[in-house]
């Protein structure tokens, strides 16, 4: 059975083994998380593929609209394992400027502003995994900016304050994402947003090129929306 034409992005392709961990509204036969469907070979690692199959099974199912779950107050765990996994992969979508790293094995670092909202989810993704020859890690700051080069993506937490200061002080080269639609307006490139209960995310393209960021058309065309 083919799939909808909405769920031919990177986002939602995995090697789905565990649908017996699913919601029975996302395992219908001949659906997206029937077990070796869309399997994109060498896109993960194999430890990043196993911790990552459940979550992106859950988001894909609700980018079609047809599975049952939602994010209730008591699940913000599981909203944050989803930015987890969304975080890794915008890594895959954008492309640096070279002067954003040291040279070119110098990591990939995600760093976290303030309180770490994602516990151990997101170092446990981000183990073995490289992107265009840069390994990735996670980094967790107390003040911005931080030093020179540490980090291509800053993820600015809730608890944060004056955060238009902290991003007009970002050096190029930095993916910044933060939540809310206020991020944008702030200056961010990135803000994840929750919409009818789902996690989703708002870009702005002008932030990204103040950044000297190039983002992939496939990472504009599943966002919920795209500021010029």
């Amino acid at each position: 059975m083919s799939l909808p034409k909405k769920l031919h992005n990177p986002f939602v392709r995995a090697k789905f083994s565990y649908a017996s961990t699913l919601p029975a509204a996302c395992v219908e036969p001949g659906s997206l998380v029937e077990p070796g469907s869309l399997v994109e070979p060498g896109s993960l690692t194999v430890a990043a593929r196993n911790a990552l199959t459940v979550l992106l099974s859950l988001f894909a199912c609700w980018f079609t609209g047809t599975g049952k779950l939602a994010l209730a107050a008591e699940d913000q765990p599981l909203e944050y394992q989803v930015k987890a996994a969304f975080l890794l992969n915008f890594t895959k979508f954008v492309e640096w400027p070279p002067a954003a790293f040291a040279d070119e094995h110098s990591p990939l670092g995600i760093c976290i502003l303030g309180e770490d909202p994602f516990g151990n989810t997101l170092s446990d993704m981000l183990k073995g995994e490289v992107v265009n020859g840069h390994e990735l890690t996670i980094q967790k700051i107390r003040r911005a900016p931080p030093p020179q080069k540490l980090c291509q993506v800053l993820f600015v937490s809730k608890s944060e304050k004056d955060v238009p200061r902290i991003l007009e002080a970002s050096e190029p080269g930095v993916l910044t994402v933060g939540e809310g639609e206020e991020f944008l307006k702030e200056g961010g490139v990135i803000a994840f947003v929750i919409q009818d209960r789902r996690v989703r995310f708002d870009i702005a393209q002008s932030a990204a090129a103040k950044a000297m960021l190039t983002l992939s058309s496939r990472l504009m065309n599943v966002a919920r929306s795209v500021e010029k």
